[in-house]
Order: C-alpha cells, then sequence, then structure tokens
C-alpha cells in the first residue's frame, strides 16, 4: 500500500477513488457509469495533479519526501545496481554498527567497494539500523574499508541516507567527532576514484564522513545540509515549529546545491519521487557513475587526491 505525505492529500483521493472503482465487477455500475471510461478520467487527472505538484515542491515538502520510508535504501541499490556483493563487518575495535553497510561487489563489471548509510523500513529494521544514523564505529567501519580499498586499487561508490551521526552519550564517549573528522580525513586521502551520492537525507556531518569525493551525486529530491530543519529552528527560533522557514533558508536542496556548486550533477527523478519507480531511478542513477567512473580513471592516485582536496578547499573560496 502506498504511503503519501501530507501535501499529496489530493493525489491520495484520487488515486483511492481509482482503487475502488477497479475493485467493481463489469463495466458499468448500477447508475450507468462507465467504469473503464471514468477510471481513465480519474487517472488522467491523478497523473496532471501529480506532474503540477512536484513541479513546484516547496523545500520543506522536499524534505519529507527526502525522508519518505519507500525511498531507494542499501537492498535496492544492490539489487538494481551491484553484482556479487560481499558485505564485511566490524571495526576491528569496538563492534559492528549496522547503521552503515559495506563490501565488495561489481558495478557494471567493475570491482568496487561500497559504502551506504541504511535507516531500515519496518520497525525492527529500523532499531537495528539505528535509522541510519551512525556510532564512532560506523565511521572507523568505514574508514577500514576506504584503507583497503586504497590498497587493492578499488573504486569506492557511497551512497547517503542520514538525519546525521548519532549524538547519543556512549557515542560521543567513544569519540563521535574524532571519529567523524578521521573519516572525513580518510576520504580526501585515499587515491582511487571515489563516487558519492546522496539518496535522502544528507545530514550533517554523518552525510560529509562519507561523502567528500571527487564527484558527489545528488537524487533530485534528496537534502544535503549542515544540520535538519528542526535542528536549526531549536538553534535560531527556540521552537522546531519554525522548521518550513529553516528549509527555506538552509539552502538545502539539490537545485540550490548544484548553484553553489557543492554537488556536481543531479539525477532526475520519476514525477511523483524516486520511491514510485526505484527500477528507474537507480537505472538513471547508475548510468551517471558509470559515466563519471570513465572521467576518473584517465588520473592517477595524486591526481585524484589533489582534484579532491582542490574540489572542496575551492567551496571555502567560493562562499567567502
Amino acid at each position: 500500500m502506498r504511503l503519501f505525505l501530507d501535501f499529496e492529500k489530493p493525489i491520495a483521493e484520487l488515486e483511492s477513488r481509482i482503487e475502488d472503482l477497479r475493485r467493481l465487477d463489469g463495466n458499468k455500475t448500477d447508475n450507468g457509469l462507465n467504469i473503464s471510461e471514468e477510471v481513465s478520467r480519474l487517472q488522467k487527472k491523478a497523473d496532471k495533479l501529480l506532474k503540477e505538484t512536484y513541479k513546484k515542491l516547496s523545500p520543506w515538502q522536499k524534505v519529507q519526501v527526502a525522508r519518505h520510508p519507500d525511498r531507494p535504501h542499501f537492498e535496492d541499490i544492490e539489487k538494481y545496481l551491484l553484482e556479487d556483493f560481499m558485505p564485511l563487518a566490524g571495526d576491528r575495535g569496538f563492534a559492528e554498527d549496522h547503521a552503515i553497510v559495506g563490501g565488495l561487489a561489481k558495478f557494471r563489471g567493475t570491482s568496487v567497494m561500497v559504502i551506504s548509510h541504511e535507516k531500515g523500513r519496518e520497525t525492527e529494521e529500523r532499531l537495528k539500523h539505528n535509522f541510519g544514523m551512525a556510532r564512532p564505529e560506523g565511521y572507523r567501519k568505514a574508514q577500514r574499508l576506504m584503507d583497503m580499498a586504497d590498497r587493492f586499487k578499488l573504486p569506492v561508490l557511497s551512497f547517503v541516507d542520514t538525519p546525521g551521526a548519532y549524538p547519543g552519550v556512549g557515542a560521543e564517549q567513544r569519540g563521535q567527532a574524532e571519529a567523524i573528522a578521521r573519516s572525513i580525513e580518510k576520504c580526501l586521502s585515499i587515491k582511487v576514484p571515489f563516487i558519492s551520492t546522496i539518496v535522502g537525507e544528507g545530514g550533517s556531518g554523518g552525510a560529509i564522513a562519507l561523502a567528500a569525493s571527487n564527484v558527489v551525486l545528488m537524487l533530485e529530491h534528496s537534502v544535503y545540509s549542515v544540520i535538519s530543519p528542526e535542528g536549526c529552528a531549536s538553534i535560531l527560533w527556540r521552537s522546531s515549529d519554525y522548521a518550513k522557514q529553516a528549509a527555506e533558508a538552509l539552502k538545502m536542496t539539490s537545485e540550490d546545491l548544484l548553484e553553489l556548486k557543492v554537488i556536481d550533477e543531479i539525477i532526475t527523478e520519476p514525477v511523483g519521487g524516486a520511491h514510485r519507480d526505484k527500477a528507474k531511478t537507480l537505472q538513471d542513477l547508475g548510468n551517471v557513475i558509470e559515466k563519471s567512473l570513465k572521467s576518473l580513471v584517465n588520473y592517477d592516485g595524486q591526481q585524484l587526491k589533489s582534484h579532491r582536496r582542490e574540489k572542496f578547499l575551492k567551496m571555502g573560496r567560493d562562499f567567502n
């Protein structure tokens, strides 16, 4: 059963009416209404409304779409983009963190190292994956996998979908800030092609710890920001009720970030969001990743490292 967001209520009502009509037997109702014709009419109306709605989404509405539980998860990425995925677990120091998954795989014939956030879908899965909020051991696992990729000259593909790093007491005691900083440092120091994609939420240092890459891609309705709108509103206005205003001010949408040159390319989503057609979304994403990989193989290790470093230093210079 499809989950509709608050602003999609008129669309939900139309699609519910369509489903009710399709359940009726025969071609006509008691009042003489032709069911197939009515379904076709309502479907066209629903499609038009969906297209119009998604053409003018506000930043806050994009935040809602980015958080949709049916957006592509790592299991979808594995299904549509990867072959022979072999998960690698643990940070070799404290524990396994299920908020970040990673391992070896083949992407369209090329051996790669894959690192991805995972939020989980059902309640039990979400608890297991801690809603995609990694602890220090998750970031240290990511560092270990990046080291392995560097050693064996494997390109790194990362997929980001997190509200942010886990802010719990235990995580802070085990060095959360240090683990994130080391992960960013590792991203910037490896000498292999590195491509990251924001597939849902890209929240704070918890996101950039896996996204300080040569090429940063972003799905059209994903968001990427230093803090969540609710967190920003709580700090600036002392109330999360101002989350909509914060979403506007943060410039967190893909269009804003492409204009600011924080990201390199936007992958267009199907009308209604990636969750309506995950196969097409990930096929299109795969095509862009493949193109980006081909453009990076011409550089040697030192050039890749320097390119990545200069890319992020240039952002700081441009913003001043």
